[in-house]
């Protein structure tokens, strides 16, 4: 007994020094190695076992969190000093790095900072932001167990005008792009929402097509499976009730992705009569 505990916590410490992905590889076979169903030796205390076993996991999981956490918080306190785009930096209040947990399945990826984000120094907490937030939580979850960032970490400058955004140039999401790159590194998103024309972009590059024909229509990054949908924006600015239950459709086909549960009342939102 003894000594099939010393092997688990052992087995445990060695993979906690593998890279991710590894780590969560040797984690699955350590479960199947050491769980009772697959070895009869250990049924006779099976308890303990699962214990130990829990144990040794929590502890991989927990040190994954912090290095992620850790990850993170480097690249905010870089990004909060970058000064690559001079005319941004001369016009940005603040720097928009993201927000959510970085252990979050689902990642929303905009275009950049509008004058709201740019004083909150929060993504999407304007008008279309609060409308994003309403789409997060009609699936069931929150901004706190997501992830939102933008292309653009710093709000396009607009000279000569005192208010309104701008699309941001080419070169500029070529610039940023570094560091959403990295973002998408650290969380491994299961599924990325990339929130509108702009956002698709700006993460896929030059598509065939716009946005009107792309959302709905799953893409691809890095492995990562990519649904484009329209921007809350244009929800603000076209109020019809089919193109609300065309965003929500993408939505739905993003809980399936996730394998998240979706009631009748869910699928039905947005529908008439």
């Amino acid at each position: 007994r003894s000594h099939v505990t010393a092997s688990i916590q052992e087995a445990g410490k060695e993979v906690q020094g593998l890279p991710e992905d590894e780590r969560k590889k040797q984690v699955k076979a350590l479960r199947l190695r050491w769980h009772p169903d697959k070895n009869p030796i250990l049924k006779e205390f099976a308890t303990e076992v699962s214990k130990v076993l829990n144990a040794a996991v929590t502890a991989m999981e927990e040190a994954i969190a912090k290095e992620k956490a850790a990850a993170m918080e480097q690249l905010h306190e870089e990004a909060l000093a970058c000064t690559k785009c001079e005319p941004l930096v001369a016009s940005r209040t603040q720097v928009v790095v993201g927000v959510g947990t970085v252990e979050a399945d689902l990642m929303f990826i905009g275009e950049a900072p509008g004058q709201d984000e740019d004083r909150e120094g929060e993504p999407f907490v304007g008008a279309a932001g609060q409308l994003l937030t309403k789409i997060i939580q009609a699936t069931g979850l929150d901004r706190d167990t997501v992830y939102i960032a933008n292309i653009l970490k710093c709000r396009p400058d607009t000279p000569g005008r005192i208010s309104g955004n701008r699309k941001p140039r080419p070169e500029e999401m070529a610039t940023c792009f570094p560091w959403v790159k990295r973002q998408i590194e650290i969380i491994r998103p299961k599924v990325i929402v990339a929130v509108g024309g702009t956002a698709v972009e700006g993460l896929l590059g030059n598509m065939p097509t716009g946005i009107t024909r792309l959302r709905g229509k799953w893409q691809s990054y890095r492995g990562v499976p990519v649904m484009p949908t329209f921007h809350p924006s244009y929800l603000l600015r076209n109020q019809s009730w089919a193109v609300k239950r065309l965003v929500w459709e993408d939505m739905l086909q993003v809980m399936e992705k996730l394998e998240m549960p979706i009631s009748e009342k869910q699928r039905g939102y947005f529908l008439r009569g």
